[in-house]
């Protein structure tokens, strides 16, 4: 048996990549989730027209790997504090959001942001937006994969604080 966990975390090329190494992950792939217009293409989310957030759809065997386990990925994986925007990519498909599957989900995410939150380990405020998970719209072709393709190009890696 699967699940299905949904992450925006800036530009989804980088984000999947990071959710394809964990062990328990079945399939990671990119697309656009969040928005209004049905069937949007990357131009278009591109252009801020259509209220999509680039994400990452994660298919993952939860006796091999938690949420919990996904959202610590999710954390790792990008600056929680920045308001639509990772590093230069600027604009509210690039913000930081879980699309949650389940009220398991939204209880999790919720507890895990609020215990970031209070660590105050990033010392700004986390700017995570906690959703229901919506209609969902594969990624153009040539996006998936994208580093396996191309070679690990094309996104900034933010840089986390310490642990």
């Amino acid at each position: 048996m699967s699940e299905t966990a949904t992450f925006g975390a800036g530009c989804f090329w980088g984000v999947e990549a990071a959710f394809r190494d964990v062990p328990g992950v079945l399939d990671a792939e990119v697309g656009y989730t969040g928005g209004a217009k049905e069937q949007p293409t990357y131009r278009e989310v591109c252009g801020g027209r259509t209220g999509h957030a680039e994400a990452v759809r994660v298919t993952f065997a939860p006796e091999r790997v938690s949420f919990d386990d996904l959202l610590e990925v999710f954390w790792r994986a990008h600056d929680p504090t920045q308001v639509n925007r990772q590093g230069p990519d600027v604009g509210s498909q690039y913000r930081s959001a879980i699309f949650f599957h389940s009220s398991a989900q939204e209880r999790a995410a919720r507890a895990s942001r609020d215990a970031l939150a209070a660590s105050r380990k990033w010392g700004r405020p986390i700017a995570t937006e906690i959703t229901a998970a919506g209609p969902w719209w594969r990624a153009e072709e040539y996006h998936q994969r994208y580093f396996e393709k191309m070679g690990r190009v094309g996104c900034a890696i933010t840089p986390r604080p310490e642990d």
